[in-house]
């Protein structure tokens, strides 16, 4: 997987300029920080070129965020930079969430001066210590000549592994000479399974009485073959936490959302699968899946699988080219069960009909389900939602019906305050499509300096603030447990008054029509908006009371 380096040595240069020849070979175009002293010679080399940019956040976990966020968009590369000590332990948050949803980023970071390394110095510690838990490949770079093979290593392991690898360098490093050349970026070929192992899963998939496709966001490369191989296999897709608009949920044959967050009415059905093709996802909650059923498990990367599924057939390649590959050795002749399908269809029906029911509601404070309903007849078919973590994500899983949209949310590490810098790079890799943050008025708190890093990049993002004054999740699970909520109470500032001293337009919101105009007006704007919702403290219906 290694590749030799370039033939052609360029001109002798300083080990900060070679990182940044070497990422921009690797089609890196932008990079993530704070300044601090440590990496003054990497922003002075990064000052003195044009091809890679400098995103400079107010809040170095905000940077890691956006690292993170931009490799899950992409699946290419995200790079943030921070200082030594406090500024890579600010980093951890979103390296976290990184490491956690098997997004390749690479982190660097500055460190004492070399004749300093183990010394009693400001801020030093042993950063590779500090990481052992959020990185599979974190090194200390000692010697200029060093810095490619380093950079290397930790670049195959991101990419290859999809994790996180962390680059200490010393301060005085940077400006050092080096004799040493960027290599040629990493070809990754695809792996295909063998006409055997392709055959065997056949032979299950037809063995099928009751099947189930589960899905993940990275099927949608594979989102209009996937539809066709459920109807020719006669199965019911299913969507994994977050994969909200990878299949469009007009499609006949897609129920919604497995358990928290989704149909209430699919754990019933999925349990009663006998066969699941899990497509891109490790999503497998053990309270909503079949205890029985055969499990194949597909993803386009070996790291992705043997991850919470319990499958039986584990098979990489990409699932572009496998599903259709599926569709062609079922055949015409294999034919569909017909009362499973009319599970299926009842299945769907019955969340449709409830899922109408709870948008619909008419109140002041808005009920959380209603703003969903509003959002969803303003946004367009290609948006990139950026969904921070809380309340206000299971209520935006649960009821909005997506027509095709991109969703970003950390699925695992599930940070409060991913929404906004998620947007933020969201509207920088895509500025031509329609960027709206869903965030509660607790995950905005975290983040609310950043306004200003959307202003400064004029990044026209729409910001829907779901302001109810509490940390509501944790209020209802509190409830839920029999326990009194303690500090889940919020000292919330005038959000759009706020936003407004950033440079940004926003809105006061109390009404439906209010929000619904607002809206509107934000679509045509070329400055950020944000929209403070009132909304109710309603507990969501997946934390119940215990009995």
């Amino acid at each position: 997987m290694l590749q030799k380096n370039i033939a052609s040595p360029p001109p002798c240069c300083t080990v900060a300029e070679l990182i940044l020849e070497q990422l921009r070979l690797l089609g890196v175009e932008r990079i993530y920080g704070v300044v601090g002293d440590a990496v003054f010679g990497l922003l002075d080399a990064i000052a003195k070129q044009e091809r890679i940019s400098f995103i400079a956040v107010k809040h170095e976990s905000v940077a890691a965020l956006m690292a993170s966020a931009e490799a899950k968009l992409t699946g290419r590369l995200g790079v943030c930079i921070a200082q030594m000590g406090p500024g890579l332990a600010n980093l951890i948050n979103g390296l976290g969430d990184a490491y956690l949803d098997q997004a390749p980023v690479l982190a660097i970071t500055g460190q004492a001066p070399l004749n300093k390394i183990g010394s009693f110095y400001k801020q030093y510690i042993d950063q590779q210590q500090l990481l052992q838990a959020l990185s599979s490949y974190s090194q200390l770079i000692v010697h200029p000549d060093a810095a490619v093979n380093a950079l290397k290593q930790a670049v195959c392991t991101s990419l290859v592994q999809r994790t996180v690898s962390h680059l200490s360098i010393p301060t005085d490093l940077f400006a050092m000479p080096t004799a040493a050349r960027p290599f040629e970026p990493p070809q990754r070929s695809v792996q295909t399974p063998s006409t055997e192992q392709l055959q065997a899963v056949l032979q299950v998939l037809a063995s099928a009485k009751q099947p189930m496709i589960l899905v993940g966001k990275e099927a949608r490369s594979a989102r209009e073959s996937i539809p066709t191989l459920a109807e020719r296999w006669g199965g019911g897709i299913a969507i994994s936490y977050g994969a909200a608009g990878v299949i469009p949920d007009t499609n006949p044959w897609m129920v919604g959302g497995l358990s928290e967050g989704g149909n209430p009415f699919l754990s019933e059905l999925f349990q009663k699968a006998d066969v699941v093709l899990a497509v891109e996802t490790s999503w497998w909650p053990a309270s909503d899946v079949p205890r029985s059923a055969r499990v194949i498990q597909l993803a386009k990367h070996q790291a992705h699988l043997g991850h919470g599924v319990p499958a039986d057939i584990e098979v990489v390649g990409d699932p572009a080219s496998l599903i259709p590959r599926l569709i062609e050795g079922l055949g015409s002749h294999h034919v569909p069960n017909q009362a499973w399908l009319k599970q299926v269809q009842q299945c769907k029906q019955a969340w449709s009909v409830q899922n109408d029911v709870e948008r619909n509601h008419s109140s002041s404070p808005l009920h959380p389900a209603s703003v969903i309903q509003l959002i969803e007849q303003q946004i367009d078919e290609d948006a990139i939602v950026a969904l921070d973590e809380g309340d206000v994500t299971l209520w935006f899983l649960r009821n909005f019906r997506a027509a095709g949209q991109t969703m970003l949310l950390s699925e695992r590490w599930r940070t409060m305050g991913f929404g906004l810098p998620a947007a933020l790079v969201a509207q920088l890799c895509s500025p031509n499509q329609q960027v709206i943050c869903i965030t509660g008025d607790g995950g905005l708190g975290m983040v609310l300096a950043d306004l200003l890093t959307a202003k400064r990049y004029k990044l026209p993002i729409t910001v829907i603030v779901f302001n109810n004054g509490t940390l509501q999740m944790e209020r209802d699970k509190m409830f839920m447990k029999g326990l009194q909520p303690e500090g889940t109470e919020l000292t919330n500032p005038d959000f759009a008054k706020v936003a407004e001293a950033c440079g940004w337009t926003a809105f006061t919101i109390s009404s439906a029509q209010q929000l619904s105009e607002a809206l509107q007006q934000s679509r045509s704007s070329r400055e950020p908006v944000l929209l403070d919702v009132s909304v109710a403290r309603i507990p969501h219906p997946d934390f119940k009371p215990s009995p």
